[in-house]
C-alpha cells in the first residue's frame, strides 16, 4: 500500500512520525511523509519518500507579535499555505493518509476529493472531554460540564482558524462549497477511528470518549541502529556525573533580536551552577549558547533524545508533548517551563503524577527582571530527592509495554 503520512508544525510535530513511517515500511508498504522543507534531510535518514510542504512554521513563529488576534491571523495564513501543498502532494500517489492534527482539518477534503481514506493521528488528545479542559486552554478544570463546554468551543476556534483555507480547499478540488455549520455537524457526525500518540500512563483515556477515540501509545522519532552521539559530547558524558539537560525546542527566542536568547542563557547557566550540576544546553530555536569555557557545560545541536535522556540526572524542557514523553521514556525527572499552547498541560501531568517538578514560568528566565531562582530550585530538588526519579521510571515500565506504531500498523492493515 502507497501510503502518505502528512505533519506540519515544529520539530516535535513532525519528527514523531518519521519513526511510525519507518515502522509501516518495514511491514511492507510505501511511505512517504509530507512537510516543510527543513525537515527533508530528517525524512529521508528515516528511509521515507520525502514531499515538500509549502508553509514554514517558522517563519509564521517568528517576529510574532501584536498578541492573539495576529497570531490568528498567522495561524490562518500557515493554513491557507499548507492546503494547496496538502492537495499536491497527495495528487503524486497514495492509497491512504494518517494525518497529524495540524493537517487533518485539509487532509480531511483532500482524502475526500481523490477517493481515498484518511486516519487521524493526533499527538494530544484534542477530543472533548469532561475530564479536563482543553490541552490548549491551560490548566484549570471548570468541571466536567465545563470542560466539554470548553472542548467543543475549542474545536469551533480551530474551525475558524482553517475557514479560509477549507473553503479555497474544497473550490480547487472541485468540491461543493459547504456552510461552517455542515462542515462541524459532517465532523461531529464522524465515528471513524483516531488514534492519539499518547501514553495512556500519561492520561488516561476519558471514561467519556466515544468509541474508535483511543490513546495507543507513543510513536517516536526515527532514530538508526548505528546511530550515535557526537564525540565531543560523548567525552562530556565521560568526564563527570549525569549532567541537566535543557532545551526549549521550537521556542523561537532566538528569532528575536531583542537580547531575550542572551537573558535566557545567562540565567539557565546560572541556575545550573547555582544547582551544582553539570549541564547540556540544546541550542533549538531558543539559540541557547553557553559560555565557551568551563568544563561543566557544553551546548549541542539536535541530538537524539533517545540516546542522551537515559544518561541525564534530570531534563529541563518546555514540556511539549514529544519532549515530555522523551523524558519519560527515559526514566528521567522533568523540570518543565512550559511557555504557550499544549506546554501547561503536560507541564501540570508531570507534576500530577510526581514525575516533574512544578513548572517554572518561561517569563522568569527570558525577561529583564527575570532571575535563576526558581529554576536552580527546582532542578536542585530534581536531581536530589529520589521521588521524582521514582515516579519517572514507574511510568517508563509502563511506556516500554506500549507499542503505539504497532497499533497504527493494525489499523492501517485492518482498513482503519
Amino acid at each position: 500500500m502507497k501510503i502518505l503520512v502528512t505533519a506540519a508544525g515544529s520539530y516535535g510535530d513532525v519528527a514523531p512520525y518519521t519513526g511510525l513511517g519507518a515502522r509501516l515500511q518495514e511491514a511492507g508498504h510505501t511511505v512517504a511523509l509530507a512537510a516543510d522543507a527543513s525537515y527533508a534531510p530528517l525524512v529521508r535518514a528515516a528511509g521515507l519518500e520525502f514531499r515538500a510542504l509549502p508553509a514554514d512554521p517558522r517563519r509564521e513563529r517568528s517576529g510574532a507579535s501584536g498578541g492573539k488576534r495576529e497570531l490568528m491571523r498567522r495561524a490562518a495564513a500557515f493554513t491557507r499555505q499548507l492546503g494547496p501543498g496538502l492537495a499536491d502532494a497527495a495528487a503524486q500517489g497514495a492509497d491512504l493518509l494518517l494525518l497529524s492534527a495540524t493537517t487533518a482539518p485539509l487532509g480531511r477534503h483532500a482524502a475526500e476529493a481523490m477517493g481515498i481514506p484518511s486516519l487521524d493521528l493526533p499527538l494530544q488528545p484534542n477530543a472533548p472531554t469532561g475530564a479536563f479542559p482543553p490541552v490548549v486552554a491551560g490548566t484549570r478544570s471548570l468541571g466536567r460540564r465545563g470542560n466539554r463546554a470548553a472542548g467543543r468551543l475549542s474545536l469551533r476556534v480551530v474551525d475558524r482558524l482553517y475557514a479560509d483555507g477549507v473553503r479555497e480547499l474544497r473550490a480547487q478540488l472541485g468540491l461543493p462549497l459547504l456552510s461552517a455549520g455542515a462542515l462541524r455537524r459532517r465532523r461531529d457526525a464522524d465515528r471513524r477511528p483516531v488514534l492519539h500518540g499518547v501514553s495512556p500512563a500519561l492520561v488516561p483515556r476519558p471514561a467519556d470518549w466515544r468509541p474508535g477515540l483511543e490513546l495507543v501509545g507513543n510513536w517516536w522519532p526515527y532514530t538508526a541502529p548505528d546511530a550515535a552521539l557526537p564525540p565531543a559530547l560523548e567525552d562530556f558524558l565521560a568526564a563527570g556525573p549525569p549532567p541537566v539537560f535543557v532545551g526549549f525546542g521550537s521556542m523561537a527566542a532566538g528569532a528575536r533580536d531583542d537580547g531575550t536568547a542572551a537573558r535566557l542563557t545567562a540565567n539557565v547557566v546560572a541556575a545550573l551552577r547555582r544547582a551544582r550540576v553539570r549541564g547540556v544546553l540544546q541550542s533549538g530555536w531558543a539559540g541557547l549558547a553557553g559560555p565557551e569555557t568551563g568544563d561543566d557545560l557544553l551546548t549541542v545541536g539536535e541530538v537524539p533524545h533517545a540516546l542522551l535522556f537515559p544518561r541525564t540526572a534530570a531534563v529541563v524542557h518546555h514540556a511539549g508533548a514529544g519532549t515530555t514523553a522523551a523524558a519519560l521514556r527515559a526514566g528521567v525527572p522533568a523540570v518543565p517551563v512550559p511557555v504557550t499552547a499544549d506546554q501547561p498541560f503536560w507541564a501540570a501531568r508531570l507534576a500530577a503524577l510526581g514525575a516533574g517538578t512544578g513548572p517554572v514560568p518561561f517569563r522568569a528566565l527570558a525577561e529583564e527582571e527575570g532571575t535563576p531562582d526558581l529554576l536552580a530550585e527546582a532542578v536542585a530538588r530534581a536531581v536530589r530527592e529520589p521521588a521524582y526519579r521514582t515516579a519517572a521510571t514507574g511510568i517508563a515500565r509502563h511506556m516500554e509495554a506500549e507499542d503505539g506504531a504497532g497499533e497504527v500498523l493494525k489499523a492501517v492493515e485492518n482498513g482503519g
